[in-house]
């Protein structure tokens, strides 16, 4: 429901208001949502704070707003920041009824800010990514009222680096556009003091971090938030001139400068990333091939037949494929020209960008319990050793009773907020269910949980058309969900997918959208 209001009148009927349920008013040009409980009305700025989603397209669950776009979680009583992607809490206005008339107060809510007590406890993040912003964020809004040290080594403030791939190689998005993921204002706000150095060695028992300049610091309590290293196959001519992965700003930048349309690009590897790219170049009208090992590309997360799905959607939009091979060689004269596969082709290759996965950056850390992948063991608090906690892409944490490394964005902050409750001395544990999107063709795909196997891929709708929502199911249990188009119903998923969901629940959820 959309309603107008003038700012200075400001006033809406409220049995014009459904219980429970969202509807938009503009306050001038301004969207803002209500939501109504019995008698009480709150009121709070129409657009989440990450990336601008209508929250009126949103979710109401278990007390909490939900973005419908990427699950970013608001307390209804208030508006606090449950769960990331943001890092801000809604902005809230003041609601006052008279008699049946609800009246919206046209100047946003301002809580007090208390007065913090400074002392030197210190507090140390490694990794100024999406874990380290998110801890960051969180010390202070949780009240830590010692130093905050926020290290990393871009030289950049903190940005959205799901951009890159989605838009940036695209030319959608100038590399100096890509948002940060708060102002740098708010930094200095918060005195979070951000250090522009990079970690050579975490020692968890002394609580020492040393720098490459030999410098060394001692921290009280610290996140390791240090992310992945792109793997760069040990090929011959892998060293060549405009070969890339696709981590940080710089690499996205220089992809897209190194590419133009009718020239050739080849992505070594049919990941995510990699898939991405294609479709941001694709748009540009470059000519892109994949390669991978994979028969039939995301199989192994989504099933054959959703694999097959996006396979068809970038083939309609002129990618080619040469998938259940591999690249074993790449020439050319300083540049790289050409890739040769295993079979004996040649791809003629202006550019190539490697999407071959990532491996946990921990190398440096010692006096914790490592996988054999180099992840970092924690358990449920994000605690891997007295005082040193982990979250990101290097953690291998515990999920449905298994040790489990997650590459996920969203994942990363959620863990951040959990390890900052362990940080200040308090007991917290990951109960969160996994998300990440998706981006090709101007279409979002969504998945939710986290399915290492499934007995049945239930599929409702038509993927053909990019209009669907499907149902990862083990024992009858929905453990993990795919879908398109289809935002406000996993805005409506995510919540009840912390406990066992049957499938007919599930189902009944979304036909209730």
């Amino acid at each position: 429901m959309l309603l107008h209001l003038p700012v200075m009148q400001a006033t809406v009927g409220l049995s014009e208001l459904a219980e429970g349920k969202i509807t938009k008013v503009m306050l001038g040009s301004s969207p803002v949502v209500l939501i109504r409980h019995g008698e009480v009305v709150r009121a709070f700025a129409g657009e989440c704070p990450h990336a601008g989603a209508p929250l009126e397209d949103g979710a109401i669950c278990n007390g909490r707003l939900i973005c419908p776009w990427h699950k970013a979680t608001f307390a209804i009583q208030d508006g606090a920041l449950v769960e990331p992607p943001s890092l801000y809490a809604l902005t809230r206005y003041e609601v006052r009824i008279d008699g049946d008339r609800v009246v919206i107060s046209p100047e946003p809510f301002t809580a007090p800010v208390p007065a913090r007590r400074r002392n030197e406890r210190i507090a140390a993040i490694i990794g100024s990514g999406a874990a380290g912003a998110a801890a960051a964020s969180a010390l202070r809004d949780q009240g830590f009222d010692g130093r905050v040290l926020l290290i990393g080594d871009e030289a950049l403030q903190p940005y959205d680096r799901t951009a890159l791939s989605k838009f940036v190689v695209g030319g959608e998005m100038a590399a100096a556009d890509v948002p940060p993921l708060r102002d740098k204002n708010d930094w200095d706000a918060m005195d979070v003091e951000q250090i522009d150095a990079t970690v050579t060695r975490v020692d968890a028992r002394t609580r020492t971090i040393s720098f490459a300049d030999s410098s060394t610091t001692t921290y009280d309590t610290a996140l390791l938030a240090t992310g992945g290293l792109a793997k760069r196959p040990v090929l011959p001519g892998i060293d060549l001139q405009g070969v890339r992965t696709l981590r940080n700003l710089s690499d996205a930048a220089a992809i897209l400068a190194e590419t133009r349309k009718g020239g050739s690009a080849v992505i070594m590897g049919s990941s995510f990333i990699g898939l991405e790219a294609a479709s941001a170049l694709r748009k540009r009208g470059v000519n892109v091939v994949v390669v991978g090992p994979d028969k039939v590309p995301f199989a192994r997360q989504f099933g054959e037949r959703l694999g097959t799905m996006f396979r068809q959607l970038h083939e309609a939009n002129g990618v080619s494929f040469h998938l259940g091979t591999e690249i074993v060689r790449l020439e050319g004269d300083g540049r790289v020209r050409q890739v040769v596969l295993n079979d004996g082709t040649r791809l003629d290759a202006a550019s190539v960008i490697v999407g071959t996965g990532v491996r946990p950056a921990t190398d440096g850390v010692e006096g914790v319990e490592k996988a054999d992948d180099g992840g970092i063991i924690v358990d449920s608090g994000m605690r891997a050793a007295d005082a040193l906690f982990v979250a990101g892409d290097c953690t291998r944490f515990p999920l449905n009773g298994q040790a489990v490394r997650i590459e996920h964005w969203r994942v990363a902050q959620q863990q951040a907020r959990v390890a900052v409750q362990g940080m200040m001395g308090r007991t917290a544990h990951y109960d969160g269910v996994p998300f990440f999107w998706t981006y090709h063709y101007g279409k979002r795909f969504e998945y939710l949980g986290h399915a290492d196997r499934w007995d049945e891929l239930h599929i409702d709708g038509n993927p053909a058309a990019q209009d669907f929502v499907a149902f990862q199911v083990n024992d009858g249990m929905v453990a993990g969900v795919i879908a398109c188009g289809h935002e406000t119903a996993t805005a409506r998923l995510i919540e009840p997918m912390r406990n066992r969901l049957s499938l007919s629940d599930a189902r009944a959820i979304v036909a209730s959208v």
